[in-house]
């Protein structure tokens, strides 16, 4: 379809022919020996219709895209067009002037203009040609548009890519660390162990259910985390502490799925674990001025040596933000003596707003 077969381009691409217009109307009236209102009559008709005429310039120039044919196909194309839609135009001004003026300045005005018949030809001729210029002006701001909206699109389907691969890299982890866990405990005391396999299965059954959602209200994301928490006193009991302050606000918040599970795994692994008397893990959430807040603190041993992982899940949660918000999302570390701070934040998504 025609790019400018609409009502506000079709209304600009007219408002340039005004001009033109407008100075033959001036010469029809001055010289013609027309009132105004008849040369306003015919001028506005002659002009009209080439404009529209004009816009048939678009299929050669898309049948010759510059850069992709022969200098020669591409002069022969547009030349030839150009005398044709000329030699109509001319034709049908003449038809629409004897249908327009009285014989007697019908006559008047053909024995005016016949002379300049030739000039008004070529006229017609350049007129075309800057149509097509025009035209293929309008096909590259086209082809721009689409070559943009086509990088956005593969923008998009990156990073739901790399999203999806974040995502596949959670399930194993977790399995990974759990599985070392009940492997600890079978010889130590069996029935643990087997406590840990059921509360295990919950958790992943609960986990791969959110795994497929783009987003989980943060209400699901805490409903995780006690499952989570479950397994884990199991295995250390009351070692570990749980501190949970969550404004009621922030529950209905939208955020991306299993985001706030590594950042108390990665407390309970780098902190806890290597606390003899155990420690406690805070967590504290909430949405103020557009934005969720989400801080994790925990009970760390600043000596103890840096585990072989390298904080793989706050790594994972890092690239997660950044593919799903960019610049809009932050993750920040803070050590502060035996203290150990991940804050988040992120903007405060609603279901509304989804």
């Amino acid at each position: 379809m025609h790019p400018l077969l609409t009502r506000n381009r079709l209304g600009l691409y007219l408002l340039a022919w005004v001009p033109l217009t407008a100075t033959s109307i001036y010469v029809l009236a001055t010289r013609g020996a027309l009132g105004w209102l008849q040369a306003t009559v015919l001028a506005v008709s002659v002009f009209l219709f080439y404009a529209l005429l004009c816009l048939s310039a678009w299929y050669p120039c898309r049948a010759t895209p510059l850069g992709r044919v022969s200098f020669i196909r591409l002069l022969l194309t547009h030349l030839i067009a150009a005398m044709l839609i000329s030699f109509v135009w001319t034709r049908v001004g003449g038809a629409l002037s004897y249908a327009v003026l009285s014989p007697q300045q019908f006559d008047a005005i053909r024995r005016q203009f016949q002379p300049q018949l030739n000039s008004i030809f070529t006229i017609g001729i350049l007129i075309y040609l800057l149509s097509v210029a025009f035209h293929y002006v309008l096909i590259a701001m086209e082809d721009s548009r689409h070559a943009e909206a086509q990088a956005v699109e593969a923008r998009i389907l990156a990073r739901d890519a790399e999203l999806k691969a974040l995502k596949a890299q959670i399930n194993p982890h977790f399995l990974f660390n759990s599985l070392n866990s009940i492997s600890a405990l079978t010889s130590i005391d069996p029935v643990r162990a087997r406590d840990m396999c059921v509360l295990l299965g919950d958790f992943l059954r609960l986990t791969l259910g959110l795994g497929e959602k783009t987003s989980v209200r943060f209400s699901e994301e805490l409903d995780l985390l006690q499952k989570y928490v479950a397994i884990e006193k199991v295995r250390f009991g009351n070692r570990l502490r749980i501190l949970e302050t969550i404004q009621e606000d922030s529950k209905a918040c939208l955020l991306p799925p299993l985001l706030l599970q590594p950042l108390v795994e990665n407390a309970v692994k780098h902190g806890i674990a290597s606390l003899p008397e155990g420690g406690e893990i805070r967590v504290v959430v909430e949405r103020q001025n557009g934005r969720l807040a989400i801080v994790v603190e925990n009970s760390w041993d600043p000596e103890t040596p840096p585990r072989r992982s390298g904080g793989r899940g706050l790594k994972n949660v890092q690239q997660r933000l950044e593919a799903r918000y960019g610049k809009d999302a932050s993750l920040r570390v803070n050590t502060e003596g035996e203290l150990f701070q991940v804050s988040l934040s992120l903007p405060a998504e609603s279901e509304e707003k989804a």
